[in-house]
């Protein structure tokens, strides 16, 4: 007997919809939104409107873009509110301290989520506020795998190390060392892995429980950086921002 599908319900299509918008994406056409959420046009046509109305899309011409109320929605969510708000203005010193762009993330699913950024334009992609990178090629990414059970990084060698760079690390035996270095370490270093001629330093960020809630980063270009000192200043950072999650409101 055949078991016929269940049609998509309206809300999984207005996600679908909603997730068309990659973060490089500062609006899309009908048409492109239609190709990418696989929706038929007067569908995506109808939607849009409604989305429109509830502040969830705007008008950008004949194009759309994501609206005002997914922001505001999305500064409601407490474990972004509380972390962001323990890091501002530490990354605020780290940034002037060290002159180069300063990066704040979180896990979303299998990839690294980022909620604040601070400094240089030069590094506005792929690591913008609200852009995801995988966790397995991100300095940030690889200090909340080695932090986390060992299921999630099962998880992430099954969906394929995909290559990024030509340095990106794609053997899983090489992660797994990666990632024992940076358990040992408390930090890691990522060179050239997410982007050619720029290195990436991360620290693990703890909540109250002790489980890892995310990570600080400073990302430099490598003709320029001193590692060492990246290290040794994002260090001091995010124990200040640790001791600031640990303590009780």
């Amino acid at each position: 007997m055949t078991t016929l599908a269940t049609p998509p319900s309206m809300l999984a299509k207005a996600h679908r919809i909603l997730d068309a918008f990659a973060p490089e994406d500062d609006q899309l056409p009908l048409t492109e939104l239609v190709r990418r959420s696989g929706i038929a046009k007067a569908t995506v046509h109808r939607l849009c409107q409604e989305l429109i109305l509830w502040g969830a899309l705007e008008r950008a011409g004949t194009d759309y873009r994501l609206g005002l109320r997914m922001f505001e929605i999305g500064q409601r969510v407490p474990r972004q509110r509380i972390l962001a708000d323990a890091a501002r203005p530490v990354m605020e010193d780290l940034f002037v301290s060290t002159g180069e762009a300063v990066h704040l993330a979180v896990r979303d699913g299998l990839t690294v989520l980022y909620l604040e950024k601070l400094g240089s334009r030069t590094v506005a992609r792929p690591s913008r506020v609200g852009g995801h990178l995988p966790l397995h090629c991100t300095s940030t990414g690889k200090v909340i795998l080695a932090h986390s059970p060992t299921a999630l990084l099962q998880q992430v060698v099954q969906a394929g190390l995909t290559p990024i760079t030509r340095y990106t690390v794609t053997s899983p035996g090489r992660l797994v060392e990666q990632l024992r270095r940076a358990r040992d370490e408390g930090c890691f270093t990522e060179i050239e892995e997410t982007r050619l001629g720029y290195l990436s330093a991360a620290v693990p960020l703890f909540g109250r429980q002790g489980s890892v809630v995310g990570a600080l980063a400073v990302t430099a270009p490598t003709y320029r950086a001193r590692p060492a000192r990246l290290v040794a200043a994002v260090r001091t950072a995010a124990e200040k921002v640790n001791r600031t999650l640990r303590t009780p409101t």
